[in-house]
């Protein structure tokens, strides 16, 4: 049985391919796990019944012109 040695040579572009596919892949799993907390947790203040804007101050949209 002959063992071969190979040899590979990585191109570094192909290493910056790699490294975004890893940053997208950790970007897209940030960004779903974000809207999952997000409807989690708009759905557990529907039921208890609290409301995020009540302290919230909001200003008209009137313009007044002279």
């Amino acid at each position: 049985m002959n063992l071969l040695n190979t040899f590979g040579y990585i191109d570094p572009s192909v290493m910056t391919y790699a490294i975004q596919a890893g940053a997208g892949i950790v970007i897209a799993i940030g960004a779903f796990i974000g809207l999952y907390i997000r409807r989690a947790k708009k759905k557990v203040n529907k039921k208890l019944g609290i409301d995020e804007n009540k302290h919230k101050e909001v200003e008209s949209d009137n313009i007044k012109i002279k």
